[in-house]
């Protein structure tokens, strides 16, 4: 299993401070979205026996299940993945007496992973990589037949 974590850099402003200058940070580079069928394909190269049909409706089932259990108030542990909750985003109202179900604006689920899963995940290395949009205007440059990419953005010009 690669275990290393692809991250681009890019210069962004601090949302609470944006009169400082800009920070350089980190940003995720996902190099895919891994399909559930793909995922149980995996599962069974690890030696489950289980077939790969009974991994899938084993996950598809454990999708409903947690839904239900979530939508009844529960927190969902999923062992050493981690644990679903739900939260609740709501609109102020002056009293107590004032607040009812109608405040409720949104029921959102949070996901808190496992030590295992953290211990895991820190053990990984990381490489710096181009952004998507640098690889994008790269890609464009090669089509265009040009070797050097031009990323800048476009600017229009104001008509007179």
């Amino acid at each position: 299993m690669n275990e290393t974590i692809k991250y681009s850099i890019a210069m962004r402003p601090n949302p609470v401070k944006p009169e400082e200058p800009k920070k350089a940070y980190a940003c995720m580079q996902h190099q895919r979205t891994i399909p559930l069928e793909e995922l149980a394909d995996h599962i069974v190269e690890h030696g489950s026996p289980f077939s790969r049909g009974a991994i899938y409706g084993i996950i598809v089932d454990l999708t409903t299940c947690a839904a239900e259990a979530l939508a009844e108030g529960n927190n969902v542990d999923l062992g050493k993945l981690g644990c679903l909750r739900t939260t609740i985003s709501s609109q102020g109202a002056k009293t107590i007496d004032e607040f009812s179900a109608a405040n409720i604006k949104s029921l959102n689920v949070n996901f808190d992973t496992s030590e295992y899963l953290t211990g895991r995940l820190a053990e990984a290395s990381f490489e710096v990589t181009t952004s998507r949009k640098a690889q994008a205007a790269a890609l464009r440059a090669e089509k265009e037949g040009k070797t050097v990419a031009d990323w800048t953005p476009e600017v229009e010009e104001d008509e007179p």
